[in-house]
């Protein structure tokens, strides 16, 4: 009883001292180092590691939303052996269905039930934010997870991205991956910043290492690695009917949607040059090491990677309109919204060809639902609905 009483006055201090770290990370980048030493001498450093381990499976297993979550964050920066405590308490969005750290947005989503999250666009800067939803609610305040800047070219369309909207740079720690289209907006490739699979082949880009007018810095190296590619079938006769839509996910075996199915799992972002720990850890910090799991992708799967299509609407007579079932979550017709499913490779049959991969749909002017679930993760989600923004004048 007294030890339990000892727990919670001790969680309430790591709580209060976490907040006042995180603060002073925030402030005051360039005393890192003298910050970290602090943290290392301090009395919460120095915890017995099974009595630590106590107090941080508490905070984490009572601070299960945000805004609260970002205290269990805040225990991540402390120093290395909380980080790396918190690292195995925390589990991966497809277990707990919680984004918690900057890399759970590369991880697949929870498998029994969708995410749900939404996105906004702005217009005059071209740039969409992708937010996890913390309510019921079509829209509320959300959470932040990525954003997106569209770049216009002479021959394609890219947009790049990041993990902070003010930072669009590819020479930048933020950037994650782009998504490319054709000249007609009618297929688009879905770059990784990171291979998303052991032995996965980098592709040379063509594009400038200018993002707007902000030049790329070159200590931090981003790759190309394809991990989809989507395509819209033209509609040369102009038939009415939604659009209709491809997505192969190059890294995703299709066996990942059967019972028991893996996909390939990234674990950490890898560190930029000229960075170290305790300097904003799990949003800056990068590493190309993957889950066990995900590693071992033998050579059958890897030959059928799974592919998504949009799910047939049916047509209702007395609307007189395309209708898909969006279970409330969508409000505003358009022909922007689709529900993805998996193909059943080779005729085969199953519920889960039945079940929806991830849903779109428009509920304001600028606000739209993206809601996913496994085996894909809210990056690769984010970057299939940013391609349905394209216009695309052969399709409609």
């Amino acid at each position: 009883m007294n030890l339990d009483c000892g727990l919670r006055t001790r969680s309430c201090r790591v709580i209060q001292d976490t907040s006042m770290a995180v603060a002073a990370l925030e402030l005051v980048n360039d005393d890192a180092d003298e910050i970290d030493d602090g943290l290392k001498q301090s009395c919460w450093a120095n915890m017995p590691p099974e009595l630590l381990r106590e107090v941080l499976i508490r905070i984490e297993s009572s601070e299960s939303k945000w805004p609260m979550r970002k205290i269990v964050v805040g225990c991540a920066t402390v120093c290395r052996s909380w980080r790396e405590i918190m690292k195995e308490i925390v589990k991966r969005p497809e277990i707990s269905g919680l984004l918690t750290f900057p890399i759970s947005v590369k991880q697949p989503g929870p498998r029994e039930t969708l995410l749900q999250c939404f996105i906004k666009r702005k217009r005059s800067t071209q740039t969409y934010l992708l937010y996890l939803s913390l309510t019921q609610a079509l829209a509320d305040d959300g959470k932040f997870l990525l954003a997106a800047r569209k770049f216009r070219r002479p021959t394609c369309t890219d947009y790049v991205i990041s993990l902070h909207a003010d930072d669009m740079s590819k020479g930048s720690s933020r950037y994650i991956g782009k998504l490319r289209s054709n000249f007609l907006g009618t297929k688009f490739i879905v770059y990784d910043g990171l291979p998303p699979h052991d032995g996965a082949k980098m592709t040379k880009s063509r594009s400038t290492r200018f993002m707007g007018s902000t030049q790329v810095s070159p200590r931090v190296p981003a790759g190309s690695y394809p991990v989809a590619h989507i395509s819209y079938e033209l509609n040369m006769l102009g038939s009415r009917g939604p659009r209709r839509m491809q997505c192969i996910m190059d890294p995703i075996p299709s066996s990942a949607i059967e019972p028991g199915g893996v996909a390939p799992t990234q674990t950490e972002f890898p560190l930029s040059s000229g960075e170290s720990f305790p300097s904003i850890p799990f949003f800056r910090s990068r590493s190309s090491s993957m889950e066990k799991s995900g590693l071992g992708v033998s050579g059958n799967q890897r030959d059928e990677p799974l592919v998504l299509k949009n799910k047939s609407p049916r047509w209702h007579e007395q609307l007189q309109c395309w209708c898909l079932n969006f279970q409330g979550r969508v409000t505003v017709a358009s022909v922007k919204n689709f529900q993805l499913v998996a193909t059943p490779p080779n005729g085969q049959s199953g519920p889960q060809y039945e079940k929806v991969i991830l849903q779109f749909g428009k509920v304001g002017k600028d606000v739209f639902t993206m809601d996913y679930r496994y085996p894909i993760s809210a990056f690769q989600a984010f970057a299939i609905c940013l391609s349905s923004f394209d216009t695309k004048i052969a399709c409609e």
